[in-house]
């Protein structure tokens, strides 16, 4: 079983920066996909930004391009979200999400975290 525990969330100002953690344990995710997704109130839960564990390729969603980064640390078994120029549209629920399955990727992970709440002050 895999458990993902996401930190880092909280209240920021517009032009902030925050940096989000995805501590991940229960397996060996050299061949996972594994990532960022979001869910704003009364909004549809939408992809930010994913990496392959192995070789590290990285994708966003066209509205964070450019302000975030996604990156991992293998040895601790971490993804991080790295959020800059924040506006107060990022403002949501942020969900870590992996799966080993390419075709469940990104339409249907099977392993989620509690998720962490930013929010963004205009």
């Amino acid at each position: 079983q895999v458990q993902l525990v996401e930190s880092g969330g909280g209240l920021v100002q517009a032009g902030g920066s925050l940096r989000l953690s995805c501590a991940a344990s229960g397996r060996t995710f050299s061949s996972y996909f594994m990532g960022w997704f979001r869910q704003a109130p009364g909004k549809e839960r939408e992809f930010v930004a994913d990496i392959r564990w192995s070789g590290g390729i990285t994708s966003y969603a066209g509205s964070v391009k450019g302000r975030f980064t996604i990156s991992r640390d293998n040895a601790k078994n971490t993804v991080y979200l790295q959020m800059s120029s924040l506006k107060p549209e990022d403002t949501a629920v942020y969900y870590c999400a992996a799966t080993a399955s390419a075709s469940r990727w990104p339409r249907n992970p099977n392993y989620w975290g509690q998720g962490t709440q930013v929010t963004v002050s205009s």
